[in-house]
């Protein structure tokens, strides 16, 4: 069936989070095809208006479908030895220069072909889809050469044609330095700059360029120069910044009218100064946080009075943040970060849409004219997605207008 003959849908009764607040009085949402029609309290409604719609619910809470933007899904191996490694003692850092982290994760990522990668990452998308997730960013970086990170990419695009959800791809070549660059980081940053970012452009693979600035990784001047060569292809940048230690890589980010810097326990005022000027988003990560055992908190309090939009997301990942259960993310944010009921869930819709430069269509809101990406919850307040950790809350998931939970056929499927 074809969203020109869609019937329109209603529901009815909702308690509705709308991407940035929660409505004070129940609501009727109707959609038309792909499309919010209109958002109208109950008290309001107009029986005849909704006389040729399908009923699809009634009560419980409803919100846009849930951003994820920032996610490695996409790699090879496992790094359960490096979680006991940093229980024995050992940090994050010191794992990474003895030639693991990042790099045990290349390794094995390079060894696998497209068709094991894909069925690795699918089961770890599925499980974001089931807990609400209608859109989400799919980075590469554990590739760290051309062929193999455009395998990442391609991996990542064939997600989102398989799978009913909305795939954001981005090229994180600058994640770490492969064994080859060993003694030669700028060397790998002139190939990401002049062989990896075109090639991804070429081929359609890359949505946006990330980069990661830090001591570890790379310096702010060549994180800059990743920059510009994104720019010079017209495509996007974020970054991986101040997760570690303050090298102002996020102001430098701001400078460039980044959509994000993401992680930021390091940031400082001057960064918050730069990414409120810019309207960068500040994207919290608390499952790393959670899983390095970190104690330097990012700074919400600065954040917040500066009226920098917060974001949150996963982060899964291998290494750090091998965790795949978004709503967990929200109960982290509040919990670790000390953010609301109400921010958390912003940050998971309205800004996470913004993180990945899709404000513009209203993603991750429930307005007339924005995507029908939506889920019902069988709970009776939003701030309780945040306050319990508890799967299967999740009543119906609506991704592009059409009702798509884990295990029924993709949303080009069921056109047919």
């Amino acid at each position: 069936m074809s969203a020109t003959t869609q019937p329109r849908l209603v529901w009815h009764d909702v308690t509705l989070f709308d991407g940035h607040d929660t409505l004070p009085e129940p609501m009727a949402v109707i959609v038309a095809g792909d499309t919010i029609e209109r958002v109208v309290p109950m008290r309001e409604l107009d029986p005849n208006e909704t006389a040729d719609c399908q009923p699809l619910g009634q009560g419980g809470v409803m919100t846009p479908g849930l951003v994820d933007c920032h996610t490695h899904l996409v790699f090879g191996g496992s790094r359960a030895d490096e979680f006991e490694r940093r229980l024995e003692g050992a940090s994050y850092e010191e794992i990474a220069r003895r030639g693991g982290g990042i790099l045990s994760t290349v390794r094995a990522t390079r060894e696998a072909s497209e068709a094991q990668l894909f069925s690795l990452a699918r089961p770890r998308l599925e499980a974001l889809l089931r807990e609400g997730v209608t859109t989400v960013e799919i980075k590469s970086g554990y590739g760290l050469s051309v062929a193999d990170e455009l395998k990442m990419l391609r991996v990542a695009r064939r997600l989102g044609e398989t799978l009913p959800v909305r795939v954001v791809t981005t090229l994180l070549g600058a994640h770490a330095l492969p064994p080859e660059y060993k003694d030669d980081s700028d060397g790998y940053i002139e190939l990401v700059c002049r062989e990896m970012i075109p090639a991804a452009v070429e081929q359609g693979l890359a949505d946006a360029v990330d980069v990661f600035c830090e001591k570890i990784a790379f310096s702010v001047a060549q994180c800059e120069r990743v920059f510009e060569a994104a720019e010079a292809h017209g495509l996007p940048i974020k970054a991986h910044a101040e997760q570690l230690s303050n090298l102002g890589g996020s102001a430098m980010a701001a400078r460039h009218g980044a959509l994000s810097a993401d992680h930021i326990e390091y940031l400082d005022e001057q960064g918050v100064n730069a990414l409120r000027e810019s309207g960068s988003v500040a994207v919290l990560l608390p499952g790393a946080f959670h899983t390095l055992r970190e104690t330097q908190l990012p700074p919400i309090a600065a954040l917040r009075e500066a009226g920098v939009p917060m974001a949150i997301a996963t982060d899964a990942n291998p290494g750090s943040s091998p965790l795949f259960m978004p709503t967990l993310m929200l109960n982290f944010a509040c919990t670790l970060f000390r953010l609301t009921p109400r921010e958390a869930l912003a940050g998971m819709t309205a800004h996470g849409a913004r993180a990945l430069g899709l404000h513009t269509r209203q993603l991750g809101r429930i307005v007339p004219g924005a995507p029908a990406d939506l889920c019902l919850w069988d709970v009776e307040s939003p701030a309780e997605l945040a306050y319990a950790v508890q799967p299967g809350r999740l009543r119906q998931r609506i991704f592009q207008g059409q009702r798509s939970l884990h295990g029924e056929p993709s949303h080009d499927q069921t056109q047919h």
